[in-house]
Formats: structure tokens, sequence, C-alpha cells
């Protein structure tokens, strides 16, 4: 059952969706306290968020922006501004769909199951990366491993995504930098080294010994067939 997060304050829209996306067999929770959405999105965990634009305390280019900092949940943005502006924003913002109100309750729920089908496949969630028995989870940036939940920074959890998808092969520094802060040239070399020996930390901390191998010349790797009881893979040196 996928799970959809309400943030709209008008009251009426709230309950109309609500009671359609039940009937629909979602599991949805409404926002009440909207200055806490980040706190309720992290607690619910949704496959899929609507979002209004015009919101208490902050507005919904603010929510989407946090939300962003840690998940790719796909977010519909829903307003009765409906303007050229508001739709280019939504999308720079990272918004996946627009809807202007007034709206028709088929319309949300073709775009809804359009979105989840993009996002999802066969019904099995693509929000986590495995390796060996560490999971790391997309939606809420944290790596499970051996019942701990380790919570990760934004640097520590991209740094972890790009390695964990391409556990077995070696990613070079310029990769790691370029996909952290876009241009490296403005970058000390220094920084990514701060950024993996804390992160290192981190894993041996949870029981995740040599889980991030260096490879001279090459870069760094998460071994495929990762072994904790020895600390990674024989050929892993941590530098």
């Amino acid at each position: 059952m996928y799970k959809i997060l309400i943030v709209e304050d008008d009251d009426t829209i709230t309950a109309v969706l609500t009671r359609t996306l039940l009937k629909w067999n979602y599991e949805v929770q409404a926002v009440v306290d909207f200055g806490r959405v980040g706190e309720q999105f992290a607690q619910f965990s949704p496959d899929l968020v609507l979002l209004d634009i015009s919101l208490p305390f902050f507005d919904g280019y603010y929510w989407c922006q946090e939300i962003r900092k840690t998940s790719q949940v796909p977010i519909i943005f829903i307003s009765s501004a409906a303007d050229d502006m508001n739709l280019v924003m939504a999308v720079n913002m990272g918004a996946d769909d627009f809807l202007a109100k007034p709206f028709r309750l088929e319309v949300v729920l073709a775009k809804i199951q359009a979105l989840l089908r993009r996002a999802y496949t066969f019904g099995t969630r693509k929000d986590v990366i495995h390796a060996g028995e560490a999971t790391l989870s997309l939606s809420d940036a944290t790596l499970a491993y051996n019942g701990q939940k380790l919570e990760l920074t934004k640097n520590e959890f991209r740094i972890l995504s790009l390695l964990m998808e391409k556990k077995g092969c070696a990613v070079s520094r310029d990769e790691i930098i370029c996909a952290l802060w876009e241009n490296e040239a403005f970058i000390d070399d220094n920084t990514l080294t701060v950024n993996m020996t804390r992160l290192r930390r981190k894993l041996e901390e949870t029981g995740l010994k040599g889980f991030i191998e260096t490879r001279k010349g090459m870069g760094y790797l998460i071994p495929e067939n990762y072994r904790p009881e020895d600390g990674g893979s024989a050929k892993g040196k941590k530098t």
C-alpha cells in the first residue's frame, strides 16, 4: 500500500482528497502542524507528497527544497496560482507535477498513479540501495545495518548513494566531488577527505568497518560482496 502525505491548509480540500485516496486503498496522512512538515515527512516516510504552495509559516517551495535535500519521493504541487511563473518555480524546486485548483479528482488520481508507476516498479519500492547487509534509504537518508539505523548528513548520504549504486566499481575522487558540489574547481581536495573520514568513522561505529575501500590512483569502492567480519575484502586498504 502506497503512502501519501497531504500538505494542504484548506480543510475542505484535504478532507475530499483524503476520502478519495482512502477509497483507492492508499494510506494517507494530512499535515496539521505546518511549522513541522519536515518532521511529519520523516516520520511517515511517504511514497508521494501532495504539496500546496500557499501555506502558514513556510510556503510549499520551501518544504519542497527541504524534502529534496534527503529524498527523491514524487511531489505534486497543488495551487490556485497556476500561472507560468509558478509552474516554472515548481519544476525548478524539484516538483514532479503541478495541479491547478480547482481540479477534478479523476485528474488527481491519474497523475498520482502515473507518478507512482514511474517511481516504483511492479509495486516494489525503488527507494533503497543494498550493499551486503547494509540498506540505504533514499527517502529519509538513513543507513540500516544489523538492527541499527544511522542518520546521515547530506554529503554523507550523497557519497554513500553514489558508491552503493556503483558497488564493485571504483569511483574517482573527481566524480564524487562533482556529485557533491557540482564544480570541483572551487573545492579544496581536503574537503572530500574530511567528509570521507567522518563517514567512515560513523560506519565503523555501526559495525561496518572497511565498508568503503580506497583504491590507489582510482578512488573509492564498496566491495560487491562486503564481509563485515574481515573488514571488507582482502584487497581493501583504508587511507
